[in-house]
């Protein structure tokens, strides 16, 4: 081997060897937040909480089971819609579009525990609670 060929190889392994030592590249730290959630403490553990404009937005309306009836349309207050919702709540929540709880219009149901919703495909007028 010619002398400028071995100088290469040794240069090249100590750049290998250096490399090495140092261990692989950090990574980034995966988030077990859902993507969708809002900011911390924006709906809490056995809340269902409805905002009136997309991505948790607006005025936010918070329900909990202990005042809330179960099995029974419950339309917002005041005749009011919400474009955003979050179901922090054990049991299974359907939003309506009508505020009579109609099946004739739009409606989905999310289950509990952790359903966010940053943008409702239609205006929410009331919700039902479901038993387990």
């Amino acid at each position: 081997m010619r002398a400028a060929a071995v100088t290469t190889l040794v240069a090249g392994l100590a750049v290998l060897t250096a490399l090495t030592a140092a261990g692989p590249a950090p990574r980034a730290q995966a988030s077990t937040r859902p993507a969708a959630a809002p900011a911390a403490g924006r709906c809490s553990t056995g809340q269902l909480c409805l905002w009136d404009r997309a991505d948790y937005g607006g005025t936010r309306r918070v329900f909990e089971l202990s005042g809330t009836p179960v099995e029974e349309c419950v339309p917002l207050p005041h005749g009011g819609v919400a474009q955003a919702l979050a179901n922090r709540t054990g049991r299974h929540v359907t939003a309506y579009q009508s505020e009579e709880c109609a099946e004739t219009g739009e409606f989905d149901t999310y289950p509990g525990g952790g359903s966010w919703v940053p943008q409702s495909p239609y205006q929410v007028r009331a919700f039902k609670v479901w038993e387990r």
